[in-house]
């Protein structure tokens, strides 16, 4: 038979009628409703009783769970304990009021995850209180801290269930915080070699010549949709990728001036391979301006390290030489 719910404030008042000054109190903070009642208040208006008395009616009242201390830019303000939910977490059950602030602005802020040091200055708990907190929420697993890609020496806390944001782990181009700069450029001559091919494939079909410029056009470009099917098929990622990610290597490949974008009325993008102009000016290409040791190198040929006897400058010869030489 289910348990019937009580009415938070009616159970303070009824817990509070054996001290009238207790209940003097409890009212007051009652009257405050969501927004509280702050101390100074308090002080104001239960002039007939001290500072110390005061303290240690507040005190009983949140021993006995009727009410709960908040620290508000300084100001201490109370308010009647919020009743707990089937949601709330088995280890929050029964949970001091540090311990749900903390939880709360943790819970907020979502899979994008908050900053310890946000945590500190929203709840305005000491470091050492602030620490013990976290680190028995984890033990709870009620929260977690993961590492941002962004910045890897600072410890992003969310709920433990959560799946942490691609803002935060870097999405599918990273593994434990590590670029994978292989994996990234595999994806992007692959891509490369769909719009390619499916250029090559129109533009040598008569057929598809005869229907116009326009029409041609259609036919050799692909949405991120279909670039990411191919890549799918091809079964060179272990990760699932989605259309997202195959759009952020497809626009890679219009920076690099391989591919050319097209925006449609309806704000979706096409992608199609086209033919550079003009090839990379030869001294861009020359190996010396990645030469471990350059400073070493004198135009000498019995010299160690030298132009006549260096093989890349020589396939690099060799390569300028062909691609002139037409």
């Amino acid at each position: 038979m289910p348990r019937a719910k009580v009415d938070n404030k009616a159970k303070a008042s009824t817990s509070a009628q054996s001290d009238p000054n207790e209940q003097i109190i409890l009212s007051l903070v009652v009257a405050g409703g969501t927004k509280g009642c702050f101390d100074d208040d308090l002080e104001k208006q239960v002039t007939n009783l001290s500072n110390e008395q005061r303290v240690q009616i507040i005190n009983k009242l949140i021993t006995k769970r009727l009410i709960d201390v908040y620290n508000a830019g300084g100001r201490l303000i109370y308010k009647i304990r919020a009743e707990e939910s089937e949601n709330t977490p088995e280890g929050l059950k029964g949970a001091d009021t540090e311990e749900k602030i903390v939880y709360g602005l943790i819970k907020e802020a979502g899979n994008k995850g908050i900053w310890m040091r946000d945590i500190r200055f929203e709840s305005k708990l000491q470091p050492t209180v602030l620490n013990k907190i976290l680190k028995a929420l984890e033990n709870k697993k009620i929260i977690k801290h993961v590492k941002s890609v962004a910045a890897n020496k600072k410890k992003v806390y969310m709920l433990y269930e959560l799946e942490p944001d691609s803002s935060l782990t870097g999405g599918s181009w990273y593994s434990d915080q590590d670029f994978e700069s292989e994996f990234v450029d595999v994806l992007n001559q692959q891509c490369y070699r769909y719009l390619l091919e499916l250029k090559q494939k129109y533009e040598s079909d008569p057929v598809a010549v005869k229907k116009g410029p326009v029409a041609l056009y259609a036919m050799i470009s692909a949405t991120p949709l279909m670039v990411c099917k191919f890549i799918s098929d091809l079964g060179i990622s272990k990760v699932s990728l989605s259309e997202d990610d195959i759009q952020t290597i497809l626009e890679t490949l219009v920076f690099d001036g391989k591919v050319e974008a097209e925006v449609k009325p309806g704000g979706d993008r096409l992608y199609r391979a086209i033919s550079a102009l003009t090839g990379p000016a030869g001294l861009i290409s020359a190996p010396c301006g990645v030469c471990p040791v350059l400073n070493n190198c004198r135009i000498d040929s019995v010299a160690p390290v030298s132009p006549f006897s260096c093989p890349y400058m020589t396939a690099w010869g060799s390569i300028s030489i062909i691609k002139t030489d037409f």
